[in-house]
This record gives structure tokens, sequence and C-alpha cells, in this order.
């Protein structure tokens, strides 16, 4: 790694890597094989890695890549070309949602973690020591992790550096995957290890992190945004409930209800991060305002703004790295064989439509930001998803054809979103799909109707439902055409003055 002031630093350059794991995770939705899927992650992370844009600088190459079965867990080697001797050992870790990281880790259960040399074993959490397993014994054309990297550094100059790195569930991993790596012996060479994780919930406890923490490392730092709620697992979500501050979203009976549940996922057991800790800021910057209000959707969202590569990378002062493709609007009715235009970003790059689980009988690109795809045979209402070497795009409501219609309902907005009770506040509810049957709901309360249009309705806010543990922020929700507008940051509405029971 180059020491010019200029050049990128180690975590910019450590996070970049782990950020490029999140190429392609998504399978695509009308199905793929784990082998053409391993391809379009090797292609996209190929891709990446030769973008001179990042803090990678595009002097890295992919040596060897990994899928587990199921796509569990990914790990690749890259080596470092601009001289500096280093390679990188960087792992994805499960895809879901950071709720669901931390349910499935498992972490009510203890195993012994046992490597070569260890005085004696220390327990980890279940779910980390399953994910290790995958990661070390899963191989590609029958080479494993170690065996790509003991050939790579088979012909490295004397000294090499390795970093070992990860992001989220993947940093978690890295903590065993690092030590693991130090127990094994290099032919002709005495690799240094530097372990570098980033937003990492815990793998075990007290006796993991003294061992962890007392191996020869050249670097073994903790990085994490302290507004992040994953890397508190499992040794500080209390402090969770406390969050977040003024503008919000402050977290809710709901929310810390939620919370609570995943305080007691470990049970008696007590974890401890090893490493040196790196806060990454000291105050709730950045945040997206879009995502303040007390509920538990714009709690939750905020966990996921917080934990995000690209906010990690910002914190870190590097470039974000490139998004798969969007879709954030089509033709919302028609018939199998129908073309159907698509609006979003991201389709110049040899993208893929999917109408739920069917592909595109065919499509054409006419902008990076439209296509034309032709409707396959299908029923119902799907989700139109677009995929690429670098990713799938998520499911959005305004993303979703109705084969025959009608339509699906969506709200884009209200205005205002907060008011008091007593003020009979009138509110403008905006989106898609309205006919002339719709009835707009606050929460389980009926509005009035006082104004209709296909895309703009006026209504009175009715009275809240008043009782225990019920929120002063709701979800506006229209029922038209037999559909229920799904639920949204754009459709809360907060009661002003308002006390809970």
């Amino acid at each position: 790694m180059a020491t010019d002031s200029n050049q990128p630093t180690v975590p910019q350059v450590t996070m970049t890597l782990s950020a490029i794991a999140a190429t392609a995770a998504t399978p695509r939705p009308s199905g793929e094989t784990l082998a053409e899927h391993s391809t379009r992650i090797i292609l996209g992370i190929n891709q990446q890695l030769a973008d001179v844009s990042l803090a990678t600088g595009g002097s890295w190459v992919l040596s060897w890549l990994g899928v587990s079965p199921g796509n569990a867990n990914m790990a690749y080697l890259a080596k470092n070309t601009d001289g500096s001797n280093s390679f990188a050992v960087v792992i994805r870790g499960t895809v879901g949602s950071e709720t669901d990281l931390m349910e499935d880790l498992d972490v009510g259960t203890v195993v012994p973690f046992n490597l070569v040399g260890m005085p004696s074993p220390v327990p980890v959490a279940k779910g980390a020591m399953k994910a290790f397993t995958e990661v070390v014994t899963m191989s590609t054309a029958g080479v494993t992790l170690a065996q790509a990297l003991t050939t790579a550094l088979g012909r490295a100059q004397p000294n090499p550096t390795v970093y070992v790195t990860g992001h989220s569930l993947g940093g978690c991993i890295a903590t065993m995957v690092a030590p693991y790596l130090q127990t094994l012996t290099w032919p002709n060479v005495k690799p240094n290890f530097e372990l570098h994780t980033f937003a990492a919930p815990t793998a075990g406890g007290a006796d993991f992190a003294a061992y962890v923490d007392s191996l020869d490392w050249q670097a073994n730092e903790r990085h994490y945004n302290t507004n992040d709620m994953v890397p508190q697992a499992w040794n500080n979500l209390e402090a969770t409930k406390q969050w977040y501050p003024s503008p919000g979203p402050a977290a809710n009976t709901d929310v810390k209800a939620v919370i609570g549940t995943l305080i007691g996922l470990p049970g008696p057991n007590v974890y401890v991060q090893p490493g040196k800790d790196d806060p990454l800021n000291d105050s709730y910057q950045p945040f997206d305002p879009n995502l303040v209000k007390a509920s538990v959707q714009d709690f939750m969202g905020q966990v996921a703004f917080q934990h995000a590569n690209s906010t990690y990378l910002g914190l870190l002062g590097a470039p974000d790295v490139p998004s798969g493709p969007v879709v954030t609007v089509v033709t919302p009715i028609g018939t199998a064989g129908a073309p159907v235009e698509i609006v979003g970003s991201g389709f110049s790059q040899g993208v893929m439509i999917d109408f739920g689980t069917a592909p595109a009988s065919r499509q054409h690109v006419l902008r990076d930001d439209v296509m034309v795809a032709w409707a396959p045979e299908g029923v119902g209402v799907v989700d139109v998803r677009a995929t690429s070497n670098l990713g799938t795009s998520p499911a959005v409501p305004r993303g979703q054809f109705a084969y025959g219609g009608p339509a699906a309902v969506v709200v884009t907005g209200i205005s205002p979103d907060s008011g008091r009770a007593i003020d009979k506040v009138q509110v403008q509810v905006n989106g898609i799909n309205f006919a002339a049957d719709a009835q707009v709901y606050f929460g389980d309360n009926l509005a009035e109707l006082l104004d209709y249009a296909p895309e703009q309705l006026l209504v009175q806010a009715p009275s809240p439902t008043l009782g225990l543990n019920k929120s002063a922020t709701i979800n506006v929700t229209v029922l038209s055409n037999g559909y229920s507008s799904p639920a949204s940051p754009a459709d809360e509405f907060t009661y002003l003055e308002w006390h809970q029971d």
C-alpha cells in the first residue's frame, strides 16, 4: 500500500474491497444456477476492481472467489499490482436485512472454536461458527481459500501483507478467518496480517476476543459508525433504545420491543468485541432526513442507512462503489406479449429483466434510464426487476406490473404529514391509480373523503385510536380497486400533542 499522503488509506481501501464483495449478491429472480450466479459475481467484481475512480485505484486483481451452497456466504482473494506486495482476503457474509442478520446469527448457543496452536478452545456463537466453516471449506475448481492464498504467497516477494476484511457479518466472520490463516504454515514466506472489520457484530466472548487480540498483527482494527446498531450486537444493544436524537427517529414503544427481543437472543452468553476500536464519527451525522419519524419503519430504515456500505465509505472519505440497476416506474397494466416501458437507471450494462420469476420474452435498451421489455406469460401482479453483473434492483411499489389490470395502488406522499387531531386537518394524499371507490385510512380509522382525482385525494384526518402502546405516527393507506397501498415512510402521518396512556 502506498504511503503517499495523497494516496488512499488502508481503511478506505479495505472498506472499498468489502463493499465490492456485495456485488451481484442477490440471485436473479427468475433463477440461475450457482455457477451462473458465481460467473455474474466474478464479472461484476472484476469490473469494480478495475475502476480507477475508487479508493482501490484499479490496481487490484481477482485471484480466487468462492460461494457457499445456497449463496449463504462468499469470499474472494485479490492481489494488489501496484508493487506494494499486498493481498486481501475479503468476506461478504450472509445476504439479508440488518434485523434478519442479527436474528439468524444464532447467538443463543455457543460452540468451541479451536485452531492449531491455541492453548484451549474458546466459545463462539454457533451461527458464526457455521458461517466460518462454510467460508474456509468452500472451494472453486477444488481450490479452497487457504490453498489459493498459499499459491499467491508462494509467488510473492518477502514480507507480504495480507489484509483480512469484511463489512457486517463478513467482518464478524473475518475475526475468525484471520486467526485461522495465522495458524497455517506458509511456504518460503512469512506474511504480515492486518485485520480490518467494518460494522461487524460480535462472534464470541471475552476469551475469544482475548485470543484474537493476542495474535501477532500488523494492525487489528474494528471500524464502526457510532449510529449503526449492528456493531452494537451483542454487547451494547441496550444503548440503542435511546437512539436516534433530534430530528429522530426516536425509538418508540414498538421499536424498543423489537430491540428488547434482539437483546434477549444471546441468553446468558456475554459477547466481547476484539480489535482496537475506531469509531468513525462522534455525532449523529450523517442521517437520512427522510427517515426521522417515530415509527418502526423509519427507525429500521435509519438503521439500514447507517449500516450501508455507502455510509461507511462516506464516513471514511472514500468514493462510493457503483450501484446495480434500479427500476423506478413501469407501465402498470398489460398482457403477455405486450411491450412494457421501464424507467430507472443502469440499463446499459447488459441488464436482464424479470417479471416476477419469469424472464422477459425480449427486451430493448433505449437509453441508460429507459428500456422496453415484452411481458412473458403470467398472471396477477408481479414485481419488475432488473439484473446486471453489478446487482439486482429491489422491488419497488411503482415497479409492479398487473396482468390485465387493475393497476396496483401506491401512495407517493402526503401533505401535511402531521397535525393535531383537534384541528380536523385536511390532508392531500398523492399517488397513482386511485379509482373512484378510493377509501383512505389513517391507521385503522377511515378518513372523510373531501375531493377525488386519480392521482390526488383530499381527506380530513380522523381522530386517532387511543390506547396503550398506540403510536403517534401511523401509515396512511388507500384502499381502491381491491388493492391496499403498501406502507412506506412516504405515507406516515404524525398526530401532534400525543400522549400515550
